[in-house]
C-alpha cells in the first residue's frame, strides 16, 4: 500500500514504515504529525484518486529528528571581469517515520460544523398602509 501526499508543498510517495526527509516542520522530535492532503491512494491494485484530496484519508507519521542536509555550494563567475561569488547553503530538514496510511481517518468536528444551522423564520406581512 502506497499513498501520495503532500507533505509542506511539496508531494511525495509515501509507504508504511518508510524513512523521509521533508522541509523541517513544526514540532518537537518525538511529536506525530497528521497530513490530510493525500491525492492517491494504491491498495493492491485498487487505486483511488482524488480531485484534488481524498476526502477523510490521512497519513500519520513521527518526526524522529531535526537535521540540515549537505551543503549546496554556489558559485558565479563572470570571465573577463574579475567577478567572483562563492555562496553555501545548508536546507534544514526533519526526518519523518511513516507510521500508517488511513484511507477513511476519523472525522474531526470543526468549530461550524458543531454548531447548529440557525433556523431562519420568516416574518409574517405586514399590511399595507392605508392612506
Amino acid at each position: 500500500m502506497y499513498a501520495i501526499v503532500d507533505i509542506a508543498g511539496q508531494q511525495f510517495k509515501v509507504e508504511k514504515g518508510q524513512e523521509l526527509f521533508v522541509h523541517r516542520l513544526e514540532g518537537e522530535k518525538g511529536d506525530h504529525v497528521d497530513f490530510e492532503k493525500v491525492m492517491l491512494i494504491d491498495h493492491e491494485g485498487k487505486t483511488v484518486v482524488g480531485t484534488p484530496v481524498i476526502e477523510g484519508a490521512s497519513v500519520k507519521a513521527t518526526i524522529l529528528e531535526h537535521l540540515k542536509g549537505d551543503k549546496v555550494l554556489v558559485f558565479k563567475k563572470k570571465r573577463r571581469k574579475g567577478f567572483k561569488k562563492f555562496n553555501g547553503h545548508r536546507q534544514y530538514l526533519s526526518l519523518l517515520k511513516i507510521e500508517d496510511i488511513l484511507e477513511k481517518a476519523p472525522k474531526t468536528r470543526s468549530k461550524k460544523a458543531a454548531a447548529p444551522a440557525a433556523e431562519v423564520e420568516a416574518a409574517p406581512e405586514e399590511a399595507p398602509e392605508q392612506q
